[in-house]
């Protein structure tokens, strides 16, 4: 979106969006408020037209590769990657904000993600509240049902240390 036209619908929403500080709180700008509002409104198409060229669940020779990479980087075999949380700082919302209360002590959600080797995602799922436990994100999210089904890793396993191994993630 250029400049001008960015400016044209600021200038179009402001009766709608515009507001006063008061002495309790500092409004957020209506240049803010616009962005705010494009991007969420956005955020849905880009999800679906972006996540799936950016972040792309592995083939099983995906998966060959990642763990090959891993063991001759990191010297840790039939691993495909690392899986973490992190916390994403969000204004509290009006209602069930206690949920987004974190054990940090802010509000947030909850951004899961798995790595490869190399540090590229090749899983990603958010939007969980803050106050939720990294394991309840875990059971929740996509990569949990699609490995609960039984057919989402390849069935490669490899004799470490005299037991049968299996991919997994650290």
């Amino acid at each position: 979106m250029s400049e001008e036209t960015y400016t044209y619908l600021c200038n179009k929403l402001r009766p709608a969006m515009e507001r006063q500080d008061t002495t309790f709180r500092v409004c957020i700008p209506l240049k803010k408020r616009v962005a705010i509002a494009l991007w969420s409104s956005l955020l849905p198409a880009q999800k679906a037209l972006l996540v799936p060229e950016l972040i792309r669940s592995p083939d099983r020779q995906k998966f060959a590769e990642m763990a090959a990479y891993t063991e001759n980087r990191w010297g840790l075999p039939q691993c495909e990657g690392d899986i973490d949380g992190s916390h994403i700082p969000i204004l509290a919302p009006q209602e069930y904000h206690y949920d987004y209360f974190n054990r940090k002590g802010w509000h947030s959600i909850i951004l899961q993600g798995v790595v490869d080797g190399k540090g590229h995602f090749w899983n990603v799922f958010a939007g969980m509240s803050g106050s939720m436990h990294d394991a309840r994100v875990l059971r929740l999210s996509s990569l949990w049902e699609l490995a609960s089904r039984g057919n989402y890793f390849p069935p490669c396993t490899r004799n470490i240390g005299g037991v049968n191994a299996g991919y997994y993630i650290l």
